[in-house]
């Protein structure tokens, strides 16, 4: 019976994974194939298998970036989460720090409010945003869409959270051997936290890499687009050929799996215990 159990519980298992892997798997398949054999296997399995020419597989590559400049697209992108990334685990850790172990007035009002950001959506705020981008002199500047993707409520909370669960003896000692908050941050507080750092990390990243409203509000040089924002435009420059679609969105969705695969085993300890304080 346990056995029969174990057997339902796995079948039912892979059906849901398919259910979740078939979007992919379709549109993987459809990068490497032509034009033409995409509408052709659309009723059948073939629709989630390569063309049998193995010198199609990355013919649709080859004329995409024919006609558009993929490569400075992903610089763009890759640019822009990198320094998101950077930018999110210092800001937010020494926010987090700050609100673990600094005692001052009206600290708990502040935190309780920094909660109370998590319930409003980005979108409630994105035009107020664009105002201070705009009265600063940065729009169609890199820094406008790096800076605002930066400080974020929950990683400050989840950072909050692993500092507090350090002892406050481990930071008296080393202040008694003549370490300085600054000192002890850098080599004691944020190493000890890799799990949040992983965490913050690898979220920011996502983040960033998949925003696609605020960098479109921001830029006008399309010079400047990350990778999603010029999807849009190779989605509507004619004539439009759907195997080359599936191409750019394969190109953007590569990276997002080897972060998740990297980061998979930190990410999913600093996201179960980012409740408790616990590392």
């Amino acid at each position: 019976m346990k056995n029969v159990k174990k057997l339902v519980e796995y079948v039912l298992l892979t059906l849901l994974a398919f259910f979740f892997i078939f979007p992919l798997l379709w549109m993987v398949s459809s990068s490497m194939k032509s034009e033409e054999s995409i509408y052709q296997d659309l009723n059948s399995v073939q629709a989630l298998l390569p063309s049998f020419q193995i010198t199609e597989w990355l013919s649709t590559y080859t004329e995409l970036f024919s006609r558009f400049d993929i490569g400075t697209y992903l610089f763009n992108s890759v640019f822009y989460a990198l320094l998101v990334t950077a930018g999110a685990i210092v800001v937010n850790a020494m926010a987090g720090y700050a609100f673990a172990k600094f005692h001052f007035k009206g600290k708990n009002i502040m935190f309780s409010l920094l909660l109370a950001m998590l319930i409003i959506p980005v979108e409630t705020i994105i035009i107020t945003q664009f105002t201070i981008i705009h009265n600063l002199g940065l729009v169609d500047n890199r820094l406008a869409v790096i800076i605002p993707l930066i400080a974020n409520a929950f990683f400050i909370y989840l950072f909050r959270n692993f500092f507090i669960a350090v002892p406050d003896s481990v930071i008296e000692s080393a202040k008694m051997e003549g370490a300085g908050h600054w000192t002890i941050f850098w080599r004691i507080m944020l190493p000890m936290s890799k799990p949040a750092v992983a965490t913050v990390g690898t979220l920011a990243f996502i983040g960033s890499w998949n925003d696609y409203i605020w960098p479109l509000m921001i830029l006008t040089d399309s010079d400047k687009y990350p990778l999603q924002v010029a999807i849009t435009s190779i989605n509507a420059t004619e004539p439009v050929f759907i195997n080359q679609v599936m191409a750019i969105l394969t190109i953007s969705t590569i990276p997002l799996i080897i972060v998740y695969i990297v980061a998979q085993k930190y990410l999913l300890q600093g996201l179960s215990s980012s409740g408790s304080g616990q590392k």
